[in-house]
């Protein structure tokens, strides 16, 4: 891509994010110093985001997701607020990732063999009930079962899929998910969020300055990683196709000098 064409696409971005309200920040007594340099300046005492530095921020947080993907690596999706609740299960849910939507359990990182127990007994539960063999149990008991599927399904049934530790987090408003950001920072796990000016980005190796608290802008922003993402396992996909296709030319190639080589040890042993 040329300087006009990345120019003219950065034009495009700008102008989507300017309408979708993503400059948006909170008012100037919420102002976290870390989000200073990301500022373009406020308006009747709200804070004004600058697109141009959220366009940089924005791009090297898609090349982290397109990496992840190409990697084979897992991305979990971190959104409890209402407003970015949907969006983040409908975006988690088309890329086949899990996802917490609801609220985040403490430990689901630094505890994580514990988490798993709780989604093997959402498991357990599940098919039981598909089984039928919940009717052997009293009607009392039937029911304390289907409440007890009920909260462990809306806990932790977007991660039921996570057998283990996540490589990224993308969360939605890092002040929001501080508990998140803590365990992720002590487990290693990358930290890809969505941050507003009240948010402290210090601590988020992938900070993309913009409105956390608008439908709109989220949903943009969910937009621009789930194609990200989809390119990064497009990419894989095409490699893992070419090593195939490599390693069966190579095993080929493998055959034919086995089959080659008993005639030419007899022509050396028997010359003409």
């Amino acid at each position: 891509m040329d300087i006009k064409e990345k120019t003219a696409q950065n034009s495009s971005l700008i102008k989507s994010l300017f309408e979708a309200g993503a400059h948006f920040g909170y008012s100037r007594t919420r102002r976290h110093p870390s989000c200073v340099p990301f500022l373009y300046g406020a308006k009747g005492g709200t804070d004004i985001i600058d697109l141009e530095k959220t366009c940089v921020q924005l791009s090297s947080a898609l090349d982290a997701v397109r990496e992840c993907a190409a990697k084979g690596k897992t991305i979990l999706f971190v959104g409890t607020k209402p407003e970015a609740r949907e969006a983040v299960e409908e975006t988690a849910t088309s890329l086949g990732l899990p996802y917490v939507t609801y609220r985040w359990i403490g430990g689901s990182l630094t505890n994580f063999p514990e988490i798993r127990k709780r989604v093997e007994r959402l498991r357990t539960l599940k098919t039981q009930k598909e089984r039928g063999d919940l009717n052997v149990y009293s009607k009392k008991e039937r029911r304390d079962m289907e409440d007890e599927t009920v909260r462990l399904s809306r806990n932790f049934g977007g991660v039921s899929t996570l057998d283990r530790l996540p490589e990224a987090l993308f969360i939605i408003d890092p002040r929001h998910e501080d508990i998140a950001v803590t365990e992720a920072k002590q487990t290693g796990v990358t930290v890809i969020a969505l941050a507003n000016s009240d948010c402290d980005v210090k601590n988020l190796a992938y900070p993309i300055s913009g409105n956390d608290g608008a439908r709109s802008s989220i949903t943009l922003f969910l937009k621009q990683v789930k194609e990200a993402y989809k390119e990064g396992f497009d990419t894989r996909a095409r490699l893992l196709k070419e090593k195939e296709a490599e390693d069966a030319k190579n095993a080929a190639n493998a055959v034919a000098e086995v089959a080659a080589a008993p005639a030419i040890e007899k022509e050396a042993f028997f010359p003409a």
